[in-house]
């Protein structure tokens, strides 16, 4: 039996026996990029059933392929319920930023518009297929939802009340990166992380109005907001996430 090398986001189930029909970008990508043929294997997930050793079966770059699901290889591993708020910057740091958090254990993914935020439109399909591939690469059996660019007042006017909010804040630059252990686990929460030009007095004051939200400092320098997102992430996860 050939290792598998190679692993597939596919939008199926996925069960010993199933055949899996791939698409003509997927079969480009096995057969015309990786040179794979008939008789070598792929790991697939779907982001719900773990993951699975499948063989190729049919193999056509043109036309397409097909997969024949074999066995289990891992258990699905879901993240934390926990999202990722940000608000969109320049494209490949944008890009940056959802494959992160891809791999770091985002729930959920959500740009979004503040007073200060450059970008008024996102091409959330593509964020969504960077996501897919960052998923794809890390090992992970779980693809968070990118969702399209949300407005953060209407977002805080509408706050979860079971939501705890994590909000770094940049005024607080120059204090020690902390975040209380005594804070709730395995509750949901989320990490907003603000614009380059910073976050408008009048959010900053709505933020500190809301009872669920924490401010926090990332540490004795002003980060950019692709660092922000990661350092925020890594203190979140190693505090009150599944790193611990």
């Amino acid at each position: 039996m050939k290792a598998a090398k190679i692993r597939l986001y596919v939008e199926h189930p996925l069960g010993e026996g199933q055949t899996i029909p791939l698409s003509q970008p997927q079969a480009h990508y096995l057969f015309g990029v990786m040179r794979q043929g008939v008789g070598d294997a792929v790991l697939l997930f779907n982001g719900e059933a773990g993951e699975w050793r499948a063989d190729v079966i049919e193999a056509g770059k043109q036309r397409g392929g097909a997969l024949q699901v074999a066995e289990q290889t891992a258990p699905q591993r879901n993240p934390p319920d926990l999202w990722l708020m940000f608000a969109p910057i320049k494209k490949a740091r944008t890009d940056f930023i959802v494959e992160k958090a891809a791999e770091m254990g985002a729930a959920q993914i959500i740009p979004v518009q503040t007073e200060f935020t450059n970008a008024e439109r996102i091409r959330q399909d593509r964020l969504q297929a960077h996501a897919v591939e960052a998923a794809e690469q890390c090992g992970g059996t779980f693809v968070p939802e990118v969702s399209d660019l949300h407005r953060l007042d209407r977002m805080l006017a509408n706050w979860p009340e079971e939501r705890h909010l994590m909000f770094c804040d940049e005024a607080l630059a120059g204090h020690a990166a902390t975040l209380g252990r005594d804070l709730p686990r395995g509750a949901p929460w989320a990490i907003l992380i603000g614009p380059e030009g910073g976050f408008s007095e009048a959010e900053r004051a709505r933020l500190a109005a809301l009872p669920q939200a924490y401010a926090i400092s990332l540490g004795p320098r002003i980060l950019r907001a692709d660092t922000a997102a990661v350092a925020a992430m890594t203190l979140w996860q190693t505090t009150l996430g599944d790193w611990t």
